[in-house]
């Protein structure tokens, strides 16, 4: 499967961008521009990416697993009995 790029809307992207150029500034003293900025955002979001895109599968296969065992719960109450044989 092909790796696709996240896609983060320009003024999203510009915002987070900033807050990266503060957080250098303030805890490390080191001025960026923007242009390193979003460079920095775009190495660290390749890094992270598949880490958060399989947590968030994982997460998803479980709410899916109790939906359906519930839903299972539910069709077995829907059964009806069968006669005995005697």
């Amino acid at each position: 499967m092909a790796v696709v790029p996240i896609k983060i809307p320009r003024e999203d992207k510009a915002i987070m961008a900033e807050q990266i150029q503060d957080y250098l500034e303030e805890h490390f003293s080191e001025p960026v521009g923007n242009l390193a900025a979003e460079g920095i955002l775009d190495f660290v979001l390749g890094l992270v990416a598949p880490y958060v895109y399989n947590q968030a599968v994982a997460d998803a296969r479980k709410v899916v697993t109790q939906q359906m065992d519930r839903t299972d719960e539910e069709l077995s109450y829907l059964e009806k009995p069968l006669p005995r044989r005697r």
